[in-house]
């Protein structure tokens, strides 16, 4: 049963000339001072949130985003900035992108502004996916294995430092704490000051190839698991249950998972469909070339940098996002019914977020749909409304 209703912010400004004729997406460099909208945006977004009953805002960590698509390099500092002026609202992670980190400093900071924000912040963790951000800060990207190898132990790093009262960890990439002397003795543990204060610290990760390594992880860590919408989430609900199973727990299909959507509201679905189509083509020339396109051959994505190959590519559109579910376009009524449908599917869904990143997506449109679902889509779903009262 839905109880709660998200939206995901993934830090882009505000932008025009967009789409497969508009401008390259390595031409776009933007100025320091429209880069540093995004967080007049955040807040904006925040305190509309706050007002119609929303329960998170999630934010996407990023670097080195001269273009304009992720302008949030650290999720726990713009939180509290936006705690202050919110009432209610939460703010989390999707995701802090664990190997841009020493997991030590981020697991203070997200301790420390749990205890400032009286408990308002989520957790979520990712391995990150732009080689610009996470190879230039020093962790392997382009090395899959090797990048998932650093990630699983600073996740277990993290976990310790927050549930042990003191710990040691002795790993491939970590020898904590380090050998030396404290007042004359070898110094063998070592605590996190501060602790969060909501012990243990719910945490989210994404689930994007389902593979039963990762899910496994998961489940052993009691982690929660994020969904993009679209043709495979009844599979990936199917088998995150299994591998609940395993491991001894009996949960409903859907339970312990986030489901992201990109919902757009206008008048007609034609017209929601419409609007989104050049916000779609953007989010396909900044991702395809990142992996993030992986059903794309290599001459698809190639297209996706011509202006006049694009259109005659077969390249996915928006019509294909709405038949596969990913996305949602139309009046409020439509988006009513298609979300009740996936909550018959999904008994034990809890949480949608309404927003997928809604990368190119211009905030003030964000704004609008924000608005427009609050109002006339989340008060059709009484456990949700309960939940925020």
């Amino acid at each position: 049963m839905i109880t709660k209703f998200d939206y995901f912010y993934g830090g882009h400004v505000e932008m025009d000339n967009m789409g497969f004729q508009g401008l390259r997406v390595d031409d776009r460099i933007e100025s320091d001072k429209h880069l540093a909208s995004v967080f007049d945006e955040a807040r904006a977004i925040a305190q509309l949130m706050d007002k119609l009953n929303f329960d998170t805002l999630w934010l996407a960590e990023h670097h080195f985003q001269r273009e304009g698509y992720g302008g949030i390099p650290n999720i726990p500092m713009l939180s509290l900035y936006l705690a202050e002026h919110t009432e209610q609202l939460k703010f989390g992670g999707f995701f802090n992108t664990i190997p841009a980190w020493h997991p030590l400093r981020l697991a203070e900071d997200f301790a420390m502004v749990d205890i400032l924000t009286k408990g308002r912040v989520r957790f979520g963790i990712g391995r990150g996916y732009i080689p610009r951000e996470v190879e230039t800060l020093g962790s392997p990207l382009e090395d899959d294995a090797a990048n998932r190898e650093l990630f699983e132990e600073q996740v277990e790093i993290i976990f310790k430092a927050w549930n042990e009262q003191s710990f040691a960890h002795r790993g491939i990439h970590y020898d904590l704490p380090a050998r030396v002397l404290n007042r004359g003795q070898e110094l063998e543990e070592i605590t996190l000051v501060p602790r969060p204060l909501n012990l243990p610290v719910e945490c989210w990760q994404p689930i994007f190839s389902a593979s039963p390594r990762g899910i496994d992880f998961m489940v052993k860590h009691g982690i929660k698991g994020v969904v993009p919408g679209g043709a495979r989430v009844d599979e990936i609900a199917a088998k995150w249950r299994e591998a609940q199973l395993r491991s001894g727990r009996d949960t409903e299909l859907g339970e312990g998972l986030a489901l992201v959507l990109q919902i757009h509201i206008a008048d007609t679905q034609e017209k929601a469909i419409q609007e989104a189509s050049v916000w779609f083509e953007e989010q396909l020339k900044v991702l395809a070339p990142l992996g993030r396109m992986p059903t794309l051959t290599q001459e698809q994505i190639q297209a996706t940098f011509d202006p006049g190959k694009a259109p005659l590519a077969g390249l996915p559109t928006v019509h294909d996002l709405v038949r596969g579910g990913g996305w949602i376009c139309g009046p409020p009524a439509h988006v009513f019914e298609k979300i009740s449908e996936i909550q018959e599917r999904l008994p034990g869904l809890e949480r949608v977020t309404i927003g997928a990143g809604a990368l190119a997506i211009p905030p003030s449109a964000i704004r609008r749909d924000i608005e427009w679902f609050g109002r006339e889509v989340l008060p059709k779903f009484p456990e949700a409304m309960a939940t925020c009262s």
